[in-house]
């Protein structure tokens, strides 16, 4: 098949709208169940490309959840601890290969940024990652295959219109690629760039010392930055990005939105939420934005009289800021990537107050030396890539 017509292009008065191979090829994806939209597919390729570079670097199954063409989440598939389980929700499900781990992780580093989201997997989905995505609000999911078992919870999900896509594995794009705005067809060399050891291994601070678990967080932040609409910043953890500031004019600010999503997703494995009293039955979604609003400045918004009752079985405690901040200080060993350099040291200020000790930066500003000083102050590593990693 070598185009398939889709209902409409980003918006419904932008008709007609299809995707097809100008070389007259066949399309390497197969619709095996619902009916893709143009944004479904835009999620669903760079998600693909995520993933399978992701697997590349690593040698592990990997997943992203894509929203609006960039990712809210990003991981490879480690094992899940206790408090992990439960704060993805998972915890019920018994025993979760590999590429499930990889999409529980992927899905619930940021709950609220990935409700309604395009998934994206490296390897062939099985019958343990269609249970996960088949109790969460989703649009669609893309992988070069799928068992019997999992395509058939799949094709059941949302009365039958669940979208599923397959993707040839061995499917290689052409070198140029082009893209019209404006009636402006613009042409470049697609971004090739391999992320591996090589480009961490200009280590410019003081502390030269990045084990090999923070290579793979920082690997694991660049390609996620790398299909990440620019500005962006990527926090990452225990093979998964924990926070991703994207599509920020102001690098400070792609810092201080990563950094607080990071924040956030530590504060949920804090007994205070863990041991939150929700009152029978409350819908998963419903859930996810009490805990946001909890942890954040607005948690009057579900503590006031008359609110709080609606969430929870008893009134819970304020959490509050001084708790917070010392919870916060226990986390450790983050690391950090940027698709740009850091033009001034108040992102690397911001950065130690989420626990970050590993940053990966292309370097060049006229400022590097007091970004270079602020990481030696807390001890960071941070090396210089010399790549820049802009995505639009």
């Amino acid at each position: 098949m070598n185009e398939l017509e889709l209902k409409y292009g980003c918006n419904p008065n932008q008709k007609p709208s299809r995707i097809y191979m100008e070389d007259g090829s066949d399309l390497p994806v197969t619709v095996l169940n619902g009916k893709p939209g143009y944004i479904n597919f835009l999620d669903a390729f760079n998600g693909w490309q995520l993933v399978k570079e992701l697997k590349a670097a690593t040698g592990l199954p990997a997943a992203t959840s894509f929203k609006h063409v960039s990712p809210a989440g990003a991981a490879v598939g480690l094992p899940l601890s206790e408090v992990e389980s439960k704060i993805y929700w998972v915890d019920d499900l018994g025993e979760l290969s590999p590429l499930a781990c990889a999409y529980a992780r992927a899905r619930g580093a940021d709950r609220m940024s990935s409700f309604g989201d395009f998934i994206s997997l490296s390897d062939v989905c099985d019958e343990s990652t269609a249970r996960i995505i088949k109790r969460e609000v989703s649009d669609g999911v893309i992988a070069p295959g799928y068992t019997d078992e999992a395509l058939a919870i799949l094709k059941a999900k949302k009365n039958g219109n669940y979208n599923v896509i397959q993707i040839d594995p061995d499917y290689v794009p052409a070198p140029i690629e082009h893209k019209q705005v404006f009636g402006i067809t613009f042409e470049q060399g697609r971004n090739e760039l391999k992320i591996n050891d090589e480009l961490l291994s200009n280590v410019v601070t003081d502390n030269k010392e990045i084990p090999e678990s923070a290579k793979i967080d920082l690997a694991i932040a660049l390609i996620t930055l790398k299909y990440t609409q620019s500005n962006s910043v990527c926090f990452a953890k225990g093979g998964q990005a924990i926070g991703i500031g994207a599509g920020q004019q102001s690098r400070i600010h792609c810092t201080r939105l990563a950094g607080s999503k990071a924040d956030n997703w530590f504060l949920r494995q804090s007994p205070q939420v863990m041991n939150l009293p929700f009152v029978d039955n409350i819908r998963r979604a419903d859930r996810d934005n009490t805990i946001d609003l909890y942890i954040g400045e607005d948690y009057m918004d579900v503590l006031a009289e008359g609110e709080w009752q609606k969430f929870f079985k008893e009134k819970p405690p304020v959490f509050t800021r001084e708790e917070k901040r010392a919870w916060l200080d226990q986390n450790t060993d983050v690391a950090l990537g940027s698709d740009a350099f850091f033009p001034f040291g108040d992102n690397i200020e911001r950065a130690h107050k989420s626990g970050v000790k590993y940053v990966a930066q292309p370097g060049g500003s006229i400022r590097d030396d007091h970004v270079i000083e602020t990481c030696n102050k807390y001890n960071m590593a941070m090396c210089f890539t010399g790549i820049r990693l802009f995505h639009h």
